[in-house]
């Protein structure tokens, strides 16, 4: 597991902080032989000529994947140093909060043939205080009738752990087809879920909007999506009833502000994968985002909260809800000896030698890996 982390620093010394999704060492280079000078010299202010000049000189390299979260990270940067620089959160730059703390989710219950500690580990979850929990199927289409009920034994046993109250969304993660995901769905009718995930892969619109059209249960999408035109397609084709996307992917908070309009125009509400700060103050600020993702700190795949050892001040559940502070920018501060403890690669852009965090170079990325 790898983490990119990208700092851009204004003149003053003042630095902001980026991640890119998925965290792929293959944006060091996009960033180093395409990006960075386009951003040495720019205004911090001109968010929008900012991220337009990244993504018109990157267009020809590919408008989505792997340029895109490269933007991405270095436009998240970019609305934290402008936060900070005007001593304001990021969420008073999006026009301010719309709610004290966000509601949240607990996104684990990873699928296994041992029920009774899948409904131990769901049964701690609504002890800790959240009213919604995401759990993954583990079967598709290649294990027939046998795997459905085991799907079913699954949402069944989860559902038992938490009672009738709380929330429960499930994740397929891609692994189905069409006619699959319709039989399935309709198959956990009786017991209720809050939505499918990623019933089938991202570019199937259309049968995104068929599977839509034959069950009960909302369908959500969007985290392997990436700019505004992508969103407008997903939304215009009818393909979900919930948005889902990765901020740090998709183009970043100049992107996403767009995606959230959008989404308000259609009426689809917006719960962004991940929760990470950028993610955040974008759910804070927006009626339309009624819930934040959370992982488990202590849960199977605590693998997840190694991108958060990199910074102070990453957002935390407390009860099942998630609090900002008003720190400017983003809110967070990089640790340098959790960085230098895994460090791989760095890549200074506009200078020779630097250390972590000195402000010589305009522009420079970290590389760190961690046992998955």
């Amino acid at each position: 597991m790898t983490n990119i982390i990208v700092a851009v620093h204004a003149e003053d010394g003042t630095y902001g902080l980026g991640t890119v999704g998925v965290g792929s060492p293959v944006a060091m280079s996009v960033i180093a032989h395409h990006l960075a000078d386009l951003m040495i010299g720019a205004d911090v202010f001109d968010l929008e000529r900012n991220w337009q000049t990244l993504y018109r000189n990157t267009i020809a390299l590919g408008r989505k994947g792997i340029v895109m979260e490269a933007i991405s990270a270095l436009d998240i940067a970019l609305w934290d140093i402008q936060g900070k620089l005007l001593g304001q959160p990021v969420y008073n730059l999006l026009g301010g909060k719309v709610r004290p703390r966000m509601r949240a989710y607990a996104s684990e219950l990873y699928a296994r043939h041992d029920l009774e500690s899948l409904h131990a580990e769901a049964s701690a979850h609504i002890a800790s205080g959240f009213s919604a929990v995401k759990m993954r199927f583990g079967y598709g289409p290649a294990d027939g009738r046998a795997g459905m009920r085991a799907n079913r034994d699954l949402v069944r046993t989860v559902r038992e752990a938490v009672g009738d109250d709380v929330d429960i969304a499930a994740e397929a993660y891609m692994g189905w087809d069409t006619s699959y995901a319709i039989s399935m769905i309709n198959m956990l009718d009786d017991i209720g879920l809050a939505w499918v995930e990623e019933p089938v892969l991202p570019d199937h619109r259309e049968s995104y909007a068929y599977i839509r059209s034959r069950v009960g249960v909302p369908i959500s999408g969007g985290e392997h999506e990436f700019t505004l035109a992508g969103f407008h397609d997903m939304l215009k084709a009818g393909a979900v009833d919930i948005l889902q996307p990765d901020v740090n992917r998709m183009g970043g908070i100049t992107e996403a502000r767009k995606v959230w309009a959008l989404a308000e125009a259609y009426d689809i509400p917006v719960i962004p994968h991940s929760n990470q700060a950028h993610n955040a103050h974008l759910i804070i600020s927006s009626y339309g985002s009624p819930l934040i993702e959370v992982f488990p700190e202590d849960g199977i795949r605590s693998g997840y909260n190694f991108y958060h050892q990199f910074f102070e001040g990453e957002p935390r559940p407390s009860q099942g809800h998630v609090e900002l502070g008003d720190s400017p920018g983003l809110g967070l501060s990089l640790v340098p000896s959790v960085i230098a403890g895994h460090l791989v690669q760095r890549r200074l852009f506009g200078a020779t030698d630097v250390d972590l965090l000195a402000g010589q170079s305009p522009v420079h990325a970290f590389v760190a890996a961690g046992a998955k």
